[in-house]
This record gives structure tokens, sequence and C-alpha cells, in this order.
């Protein structure tokens, strides 16, 4: 079985994004980028596929400029087999990223696909179900577990009121959510043998796709600060700041 993996150059968590002056953008100047976190549990459940012997190769697949060959040799030393980099300098919408990732996914015919349920910059939640919908393939989204069977993929998914179990056919697409696994982290000696590892880079305009934005980013800005909190001496205090003042009660 070969598996493949959409990862997804981010700011790392644990760094404070800040809008540039003009509020045009945020300010990537000197800030530490990392690997999507969803696509790190994506990743990781491929490799783990792969040890227990049901998957044979793991290929990561990253679409954006050259330096997401930093997080594809990450993928590389976590367990990916290769990585293929499409490479292009627009910030692609997920309807492009997903017709990208058809195009690859036509060339190199995985029986799963697994990526993360969002990015932790545009928090979309989009990119997985468009690709079903291009490919026409099962798909299972926010998955807690999963296994792989003899012909099909079975896959459970925590809903409201409980877990709901999916059967897919394959090929198929699962997107991850955060109680799926605990992703491991890259040794010296894997991120030493990543450096040999096969990374292709494809520009992303000899795909002859429309990657033409649907939308138009008109500002970022910080969302406003919070007013100080206040302290009340009774009960009834509360209840009438909580109807007059706050007015989120009746």
């Amino acid at each position: 079985m070969k598996i493949l993996v959409p990862i997804k150059r981010v700011v790392d968590y644990n760094v404070k994004v800040r809008p540039l002056s003009d509020n045009s953008n945020v300010d990537l100047n000197n800030v530490k980028m990392a690997v999507n976190p969803f696509c790190e549990i994506a990743l990781e459940e491929a490799v783990r596929l792969k040890e227990s012997g049901k998957a044979t190769e793991v290929i990561a697949v990253s679409v954006g400029q050259t330096d997401s060959q930093e997080q594809l040799r990450t993928a590389l030393a976590l367990g990916a087999d290769r990585a293929t980099l499409v490479e292009t300098d627009s910030l692609l919408e997920p309807l492009a990223i997903a017709k990208v990732l058809q195009k690859i996914i036509e060339d190199e015919k995985p029986d799963l696909i697994i990526l993360g349920k969002q990015a932790i910059d545009g928090d979309n939640n989009q990119t997985g179900q468009m690709l079903g919908a291009l490919l026409d393939y099962p798909q299972a989204t926010n998955a807690s577990e999963v296994s792989i069977n003899e012909s099909s993929i079975s896959v459970t998914r925590e809903i409201d009121g409980g877990l709901q179990t999916l059967e897919l056919t394959i090929p198929s697409i699962v997107t991850t959510d955060l109680r799926l696994n605990e992703p491991r982290y890259a040794s010296l000696p894997n991120i030493m043998k990543a450096k040999k590892k096969e990374l292709n880079v494809i520009p992303a305009a000899d795909l002859g796709i429309d990657l033409g934005s649907r939308t138009e980013l008109l500002s970022v800005e910080l969302p406003p600060s919070r007013e100080a909190g206040i302290m009340v001496e009774t009960v009834d205090d509360l209840v009438d700041k909580l109807k007059n003042e706050a007015k989120v009660i009746q």
C-alpha cells in the first residue's frame, strides 16, 4: 500500500503572530516556521502503518515556496520515504491546493491519502473535502482511529454523543484529528539520513491548472483588546450586570 501525506509550512504554534505595519498580511520576517501540527499527526499515522507492515511507501507532498523544502526534509526525517514540492510563490487557496494534489495523486496513484483536517494559519478545514470531491474518492474526516483491512480502511471519528465508524474502499482520503496519535521527534541520525532521500521539485505552472484566487485578502488585524474584568459584591450585582450591561441573559 502506498500512502501520500500532504503537509503545509506554517508559523510555529508557539509563535505569537503579528500583522505587518500596513495590515496587508501576517508578518513572517524572522519568524520560526514548522510543519502544521495536524499534518504531523497525519504523517505519524502513515509512518506507523508502514512500520506495522500495512504500508510499503510513504510520500510527503507540499505546495508552496522553496522554503517548504525545510518542512519536507523534516517529514523525511520523521519516516517519509520520498517527498515532492510543488513550487509556487503565490499563497494558494484550499481549492487550488486540492487541484494540485489531484494532479500529484493521479500520477502517484496512492491507495490512501492522509492529511491534517486543517492548517493552524487559515483554519479552513476544506482541502481534504475538496480533494475528495475532485477525485470522487470516499473520505472520512476528523479521524481518531484508523485501521487497515485487506481491501478497506476502517476509520473511527468522534461525533456529538459518541463515536462513528466508517468503512472506506481503497483508494480513499482520511483527515486527522488531534486524538489520533502523538507525533514523534526526529532523531539526529534520521535527520542526517533525510538529507540523502529523494526530494523532487515541480513548478506549479507546469501542471496546467487554474490556480487563480477566488477571494481577496483585504486586511489582517489583531483582535480588539479585552476590557479589564470587574469584581462584584453579590450574586444580585452579577445578575444585574449580566442582564443590563453584558446583555447575555434576559
